[in-house]
């Protein structure tokens, strides 16, 4: 009896997956830090026997090749992806045999890249699931423009294409595991649901719902801004990503912190947004480390600054460094953890900003800046009257187009309101941070409307 166990990287909104039977097994898109993996096969008490890439993977750095090395297992790659280390090219129609009975088919579903790989898992001949990493998700399909723009509308009629050759190649009982779709920014939209089977797509996926020139229009108009790391996931992958190095950072004393803020350096502050807000190091920025850290603060960051770490316990820290060593964030040039009033200098005072909801701020409306840092596409659903809109990816570069004034700054729900606020803070501009959804808004008494003017 076969086996399919979900390895989940939740901050990225990704899935891997531990699939075999009872001695040997393949994993499909692995994560990076591998030791996950390598758990998930001892707990099932199996040998990894392949480990298989869908595609090079754009939005986060891959463990394929050092969980190859590992285990000995043999690394399947899409033969059409130039990478710079050795691997087993695999082409449409090839096959390998994971354990008795056990079969994975590869078979081509460009789209998401020009080499995009699916692998179709067969048990006695009869086939059971289909690891369609970017192709076909869950009610979506992967982005088509990852790659290069001048590719993008090839790729998106790729993806219609390869959908198609999903649903009718593969029976309806099929199911389907993509490896995007929960969430990643590798989707071009995001869907409901947990599960699926090729037959529940059938039924409601645009891309098997829909003609090829209607389903290419709908992706082209829906897609967004790309997060900027992504562009640095694909040549690190190609190349061939070194092992990760999970250590402890070296502990940073008030003088060092204070010394890396002067010079320009990233300190990051992982507490939750409230207990930022009531007391921090002047400087800091505030990423939770249970909100999406790893995309937001890869996504921030200009590539390759010195990030250094603040954390309430070693354990927070240590979840952390995980989460950023998927996006190539390899080691904190430092840390500290505990109490924020032993990371100041002596004489040295905590910052603070207040928070408030959006019935606060219906009482201040007109009297205030209010600075919207969603996304094009939340807030074209609408936004507060006379509010200004920069999304939170694009604030640090745009700080001087915020006017003068106290910026109560609000996104959906208050963690990208608690990154920008923070920013703000570093800036020395006064700030307040919205922690509400977005929902509240009109119910407070302000006056939201939409892109249409309604």
């Amino acid at each position: 009896m076969f086996f399919v166990d979900t390895l989940e990287t939740e901050g990225l909104g990704n899935r891997s997956y531990l699939a075999g039977g009872p001695e040997a097994a393949v994993v499909v898109d692995p994560p990076r830090d591998a030791d996950r993996v390598l758990a998930a096969a001892a707990a099932r008490g199996v040998r990894v026997a392949y480990v298989v890439e869908t595609h090079i993977h754009n939005d986060y750095v891959t463990g394929g090749l050092e969980l190859a090395r590992l285990t000995g297992a043999r690394y399947l790659v899409p033969a059409a992806a130039r990478v710079a280390f050795e691997r087993i090219p695999v082409a449409d129609g090839d096959t390998v045999t994971v354990d008795a009975g056990l079969v994975l088919r590869a078979l081509a579903t460009p789209g998401h890249t020009p080499h995009h790989t699916s692998y179709v898992l067969a048990e006695d001949g009869r086939e059971v699931a289909a690891f369609t990493g970017g192709s076909l998700l869950i009610g979506s399909v992967g982005r088509p423009d990852l790659v290069e723009p001048h590719l993008t509308e090839e790729l998106a009629r790729a993806q219609h294409a390869s959908a198609h050759r999903l649903a009718a190649e593969l029976d309806d009982a099929v199911r389907v595991l993509p490896t995007h779709g929960f969430g990643s920014f590798c989707s071009s939209s995001q869907a409901e649901g947990d599960a699926t089977t090729i037959g529940a797509e059938r039924r409601s996926n645009e891309a098997l719902t829909l003609d090829a020139d209607t389903f290419v229009a709908r992706v082209l108009a829906g897609l967004e801004d790309v997060p900027a790391y992504y562009a640095h996931m694909g040549p690190v992958n190609a190349s061939g990503p070194a092992p990760v190095d999970l250590t402890p950072p070296r502990i940073a004393d008030p003088a060092e912190i204070a010394d890396r803020l002067a010079a320009g350096e990233w300190v990051v502050d992982l507490r939750n947004r409230a207990a930022f807000s009531q007391g921090h190091v002047a400087g800091t920025l505030n990423f939770e480390a249970e909100g999406k850290l790893a995309t937001y603060l890869a996504w921030l960051i200009p590539w390759g600054k010195p990030v250094s770490l603040l954390a309430d316990s070693p354990e927070q820290l240590a979840a952390a460094q995980r989460e950023l060593v998927r996006v190539g964030i390899d080691r904190p040039a430092s840390a500290a953890t505990g109490d924020p009033a032993s990371w100041v200098r002596a004489g040295d005072t905590l910052r603070s900003f207040p928070r408030a909801d959006f019935a606060a701020l219906a009482k201040r409306a007109g009297e205030v800046v209010v600075l919207d840092v969603r996304r094009d596409s939340e807030r074209a659903q609408g936004y507060v009257r006379g509010s200004v809109h920069i999304p939170v990816h694009a604030l640090r570069g745009r700080l001087d187009e915020v006017p003068a004034g106290t910026v109560w700054v609000h996104c959906a729900g208050g963690m990208r309101a608690a990154i920008a606020a923070s920013l703000l803070d570093a800036a020395g501009r006064e700030v307040v941070a919205v922690d509400d959804g977005f929902e509240s808004a009109r119910a407070a008494g302000l006056t939201v409307e939409t892109a249409d003017g309604r």
